[in-house]
């Protein structure tokens, strides 16, 4: 089952990774501005924020399994649709397109591993799903961006369109039925009184606004990674896939030492370690002089794993503020929250950045600093969760 969940989120989070790094093939192509860009590439949040958030109302009424299978499936159909887009309104409208359907894979994801395995186990489970990211850091990413250098743009789409197309048959076949949260015969809730039990609920609004904190602080970064790589530091369009590839590569071996650490030691403790030593590389990604590449795969790879571990222990706490019967519900508003903070993300970090004729990309590290700044005070929300609901 975690395999298989592992593979979807794969795919899942692929599509919209791919987005970022494409940003020297796609700016050129269209002729178009860092601002247009990042609202590009916010468009499949957003609107996955928005889907997820619809969703939310209805999802805990049906089998898990269900909900995920029509969710994926218009999903492929989305990136597919994104692979022959010919114009950069038309690839945003596809990008919109795979968002409604994104958003509600991720919060199924979440909830079939909390309703399938309990709180004392639920760190490595978590470990294990979360390494569909680094996977697709070591392989997808690479892979995509090899793609986009042998043929175009559009392959990556087509590629991952193909890959959800060969697992759909293994989820119907080898995804159980997840249907313990239903409760037969139970009236079904206004929206203000769905509304109104979460926003009532401290341990959840501190929980919503914790994970859509961590999305906003690490997502400021990413979308113009590559862009000042290539234009600014001066590597390659070869190289620069590397980055992903070896950052991957750490997160991968990392992610489920860290969740057993979690288990063992505690969410908490794990949560705050892996935060504070998050931060630092992020300014010297945004702060990159010209130095030798391998010092340029050392800093992302120690910011890979970290920035991978936090999320490990704090999903798992984040999973114990809503009781089984009410997690659909709950995990749909959690991942909403993580889209439209995700492409809040991008939204401002193309506000600030700028982009010469050149290419070159000015401001890079205000957003640097304003990343390090969100994610402390995400340390502080960490620790006043854990503390309201008596977990470690």
């Amino acid at each position: 089952m975690l395999l298989i969940l592992a593979s979807i989120n794969f795919t899942h989070i692929l599509d919209f990774m791919i987005m970022m790094p494409l940003g020297n093939f796609l700016m050129p192509h269209f002729d178009i501005s860092a601002r247009y860009f990042s609202w590009i590439v916010a468009a499949y949040p957003v609107t996955a924020f928005f889907s997820g958030l619809i969703a939310a109302f209805y999802v805990d009424r049906f089998d898990r399994k269900k909900v995920l299978m029509f969710a994926y499936c218009g999903f492929i159909v989305g990136t597919i649709t994104c692979g022959i887009a010919p114009t950069a309104g038309l690839l945003m409208v596809a990008r919109t397109l795979t968002g409604l359907f994104g958003g509600l894979i991720g919060a199924q994801v979440l909830s079939i591993i909390a309703d399938s395995f309990p709180y004392e186990k639920r760190g490595r489970a978590m470990a294990t799903v979360f390494m569909a990211f680094s996977l697709a850091s070591v392989f997808g990413v690479p892979f995509s961006l090899y793609l986009s250098n042998m043929i175009s743009w559009h392959a990556p789409f087509i590629f991952i369109g193909i890959l959800g197309m060969v697992l759909l048959p293994f989820i119907n076949k080898f995804l159980p039925q997840v249907k313990g949260h239903i409760q037969e015969g139970k009236k079904r809730e206004s929206i203000g009184v769905v509304f109104s039990s979460i926003f009532k609920n401290k341990s959840q609004v501190m929980a919503l606004f914790l994970t859509g904190g961590l999305m906003f602080g690490h997502f400021l970064v990413i979308p113009f990674i590559n862009p000042y790589m290539e234009f600014n530091v001066g590597f390659t369009k070869e190289q620069t896939p590397m980055i992903y590839m070896v950052g991957g590569v750490c997160a991968f071996i990392s992610s489920n030492f860290i969740g057993r650490l979690a288990d063992k030691y505690g969410k908490l403790k794990i949560f705050i370690i892996c935060l504070l030593l998050s931060l630092f590389p992020i300014l010297l990604i945004t702060n990159m002089p010209s130095i030798q590449f391998y010092l340029v795969l050392a800093v992302f790879g120690f910011w890979f794993t970290f920035s991978t571990g936090r999320n490990i222990p704090a999903q798992a706490m984040i999973s114990t503020v809503v009781k089984p019967m009410e997690r659909g519900k709950f995990m749909s508003f959690n991942s909403s929250f993580q889209q439209l903070f995700t492409g809040l993300a991008s939204v401002v970090s193309g506000l600030i950045v700028t982009r010469d004729e050149a290419g070159r990309i000015y401001n890079y590290n205000w957003v640097g600093y304003l990343s390090v700044f969100m994610l402390f005070i995400m340390l502080f929300m960490g620790v006043k969760l854990a503390k309201h609901q008596k977990i470690q």
